[in-house]
């Protein structure tokens, strides 16, 4: 049987996940997406030099730039078929092999006009404290259609009638928000329909049972990859309510995302950066000044480039909080991290890390539920030497600065889960391994 491994990220998202799904999926034979839209966003850096090229994936799971790679999109994906052909284009484009390696589940709910139409102008509605931040993808809106039990799947597309009688009922009562609620434009039913029977005929090709195709995959004897978008922190039900995402990124999430047994998950690798980030809106505890020059913070955002690969935002940099890290180990069962983005606190002479909270005079050592809370708590911090040497490229644990060693080793012990892999540098190579997640 083959060994399927979890990758999930651990903060508020922007881990760095992709390069680490794509340098993993050298010992995977699928890698799968299970929640989310095209919300997310993973860049790849591939090749050095003069070959080097960048990939920035929204939908199509990281797998696919390795040949040979089978790659699933679940049905806990919530799916906008134009921008899904759009990324396939491109894709193609740069060479790279896409529509007989791609599976789509046809329990995917789809994301329509009228949803990124809802999702603005409600964003846009909002005072400016209580903005979620929303990228206004239509992700949220095509959530609540799918737990209403009035949304349009991938699967209804190829029943013409049932489909228009469907976007018929549906699209009333969306129009009737948008127009008497918002103050915004209604959506034309003719043109929806129209849009989805095209898209329909070019998607067919690439819809099959995932949950199936994964099964099977498994009794071969495949190591799959299953790939989550976003973090724990921005989960629907375990992060900060109500400044999160629509769908639950937690490694539970690969289970029901894609149609397998939770049983055959063995590995649950957490990616961490070695501080935090944030965008949007949201409490964040450890968050520092990133606009001031010669500060923590400013390096942080300028040196680590911290925007947003789908927003374009500068996300918002702090120290590493140890206490929300804490509450994502416990949620997701995580085996292992991953922490990514070392290099970053390079050259800093001091490094603080959040280890827990005083709350209403009281200690709290783990992340509170709910916003309220979290803005409410004081970080408290332990502070530790930085050190003066470049980590980045780094291949070997014993060639990393001594201090760099013992913060990784402090974070280890403060989060209660052993580091077994550190990313020096966006490359494939650029990474040191301490204990792979396929047991290699």
């Amino acid at each position: 049987m083959g060994k399927n491994v979890v990758v999930i990220g651990t903060q508020w998202g922007d881990e760095g996940k992709g390069k680490i799904v794509d340098w993993l999926t050298d010992h995977a034979q699928g890698v799968v997406r299970f929640q989310g839209g095209h919300n997310a966003g993973h860049t790849l850096v591939i090749g050095q030099g003069a070959k080097q090229r960048e990939y920035k994936l929204n939908l199509v799971p990281s797998g696919i730039v390795r040949a040979g790679v089978r790659c699933y999109i679940g049905n806990g994906v919530v799916l906008d078929v134009g921008h899904l052909l759009e990324e396939i284009e491109g894709l193609e484009a740069a060479g790279i092999e896409v529509r007989n390696r791609l599976m789509v589940s046809p329990g995917c709910p789809l994301i329509l006009s009228y949803h990124v139409k809802l999702d603005k102008a409600r964003e846009a509605a909002r005072a400016p404290n209580d903005k979620i931040g929303t990228t206004g993808k239509g992700i949220g809106p095509a959530y609540e259609d799918k737990v209403a039990r009035r949304a349009l799947r991938v699967y209804d597309l190829f029943f013409p009638a049932r489909f228009g009688e469907k976007l018929r009922g549906v699209l009333d009562y969306h129009n009737f928000v948008l127009t008497h609620y918002l103050n915004a434009e209604a959506v034309d039913y003719h043109a929806e329909f129209d849009t989805a029977m095209a898209y329909a005929e070019q998607i067919r090709p690439l819809v099959g049972d995932v949950s199936a195709a994964l099964y099977a995959a498994h009794q071969k004897g495949d190591n799959l990859l299953f790939e989550g978008a976003q973090g724990t922190l921005l989960d629907v039900d375990h992060g900060t309510y109500p400044f999160v995402t629509s769908s639950n990124c937690v490694a539970g999430q690969a289970s029901a995302g894609s149609g397998i047994g939770p049983g055959l998950l063995h590995y649950v690798l957490g990616i961490t950066k070695a501080y935090c980030t944030r965008v949007g809106g949201g409490p964040f505890p450890s968050e520092l000044d990133i606009e001031t020059e010669a500060t923590p913070g400013h390096q942080m955002s300028a040196k680590g480039r911290e925007v947003g690969t789908v927003t374009r935002r500068k996300r918002r940099c702090g120290w590493f909080d140890a206490a929300a890290l804490r509450r994502s180990v416990r949620i997701n069962g995580v085996t292992g991290l991953c922490i990514t983005k070392l290099d970053v606190l390079d050259g800093l002479p001091e490094l603080a890390i959040c280890t827990g909270y005083t709350l209403d005079g009281q200690h709290v050592d783990l992340l509170p539920i709910g916003a309220d809370d979290v803005a409410r708590c004081q970080p408290v911090y332990e502070f530790l030497p930085g050190w003066q040497e470049s980590t980045f490229g780094v291949k070997r644990w014993e060639d990393l600065p001594v201090n760099a060693r013992a913060y990784l080793a402090r974070l280890e012990e403060l989060c209660e889960v052993p580091v077994d892999i550190v990313s020096t540098g966006p490359e494939r190579d650029e990474t040191i391994v301490l204990r792979h997640p396929f047991g290699l």
